[in-house]
């Protein structure tokens, strides 16, 4: 004879209303608000103070879910960065859409703000990441001066990634619910939106501290700026050399063996373009330095930053 049970499954949203873990959306809502007015109080300074660009930010509102659906929710376009600081949260993220990315790339090699083109969401290069990488760094720094987090601890903010990079969830490993505060930034034309994510948990409990004057410290053009610049400049990158061979039909090509010689193209001075990322930079010559084959640069394809921009698109 089977005995009917009556042990149930406790309700998570329950539970986790019990032991602080989810919060009402009017006490969420009221903390983010007041994170995002330090936001806009602080980041704009902060930012268009280091490029020299006029860089607005606004509070856009707030979010709530479990976490991953929220990263989730951020879509394939944006980029993501996990984030620590000790003695407040020791696991949250912030998500950039890639558009002011990208338009922040084109400023810093000396693109008019006015004149970018609203760039499609698209997964960064790795050189795009570069310059992204300090964005997430004041982000986060606003971050800390905002929850004035015991000890005075920086923020440590890991290199930031394109969202479909990152990992699937642990299904053995349950989720909590986040909040994203979400805030938009601008850049010329161009309005995208980054997101902090956080533990309810932990911004339930987060005090947020008057930051009002803070921040005006800087001036229009700053090192970090540079260092940005700088940054760019030193990426590695690989480049192409393609020289033109003399036309052979297509039944000597199927018959080439090892050892057989196909003659260049030109005469005397021998032609190589070379690219990198698929464009076209050089026009050189062949040449060589003792027991090394080189190329020679006789022209190149536009200015220094015509190249920059050729290589980053």
């Amino acid at each position: 004879m089977s005995i009917a049970s009556n042990v149930h499954a406790f309700d998570k949203r329950l539970l986790a209303r019990m032991i602080g873990a989810l919060g009402e959306d009017k006490i969420i809502g009221r903390i983010a608000l007041e994170l995002g007015q330090v936001f806009s109080e602080l980041l704009p300074d902060m930012l268009e103070a280091e490029t020299g660009c006029d860089i607005t930010i606004g509070y856009a509102g707030f979010r709530t879910g479990l976490r991953n659906e929220v990263i989730a929710d951020l879509g394939d376009g944006a980029v993501l960065g996990d984030v620590s600081l000790r003695n407040w949260c020791t696991d949250f993220q912030i998500g950039c859409d890639s558009p002011v990315l990208i338009a922040l790339v084109e400023a810093v090699l000396g693109a008019e703000p006015t004149s970018i083109e609203e760039p499609l969401p698209r997964p960064l290069s790795k050189i795009e990441i570069d310059v992204g990488v300090p964005v997430f760094h004041k982000v986060a720094e606003v971050l800390r001066t905002a929850v004035d987090a015991p000890g005075g601890f920086e923020p440590v903010v890991g290199r930031p990634y394109n969202s479909p990079e990152r990992p699937k969830p642990d299904p053995t490993i349950e989720d909590v619910y986040a909040a994203a505060i979400d805030m938009t930034i601008g850049l010329g034309p161009v309005l995208s939106t980054f997101s902090v994510i956080v533990p309810q948990s932990v911004l339930l409990k987060t005090e947020i501290a008057s930051v009002r004057g803070a921040g005006e410290n800087q001036n229009a053009k700053s090192e970090w700026a540079e260092q940005l610049e700088e940054q760019v400049r030193r990426s590695a990158v690989t480049l192409e050399a393609r020289i033109r061979l003399e036309s052979l039909t297509l039944n000597t090509i199927s018959r080439l063996q090892p050892g057989d010689v196909i003659p260049f193209h030109d005469g005397s001075e021998v032609r190589v373009d070379v690219n990198a990322n698929g464009r076209d930079l050089y026009v050189c010559e062949f040449g060589r330095s003792g027991s090394k084959y080189t190329v020679r640069v006789r022209d190149t394809h536009g200015s220094e930053q015509d190249i920059l921009r050729h290589i980053m698109s």
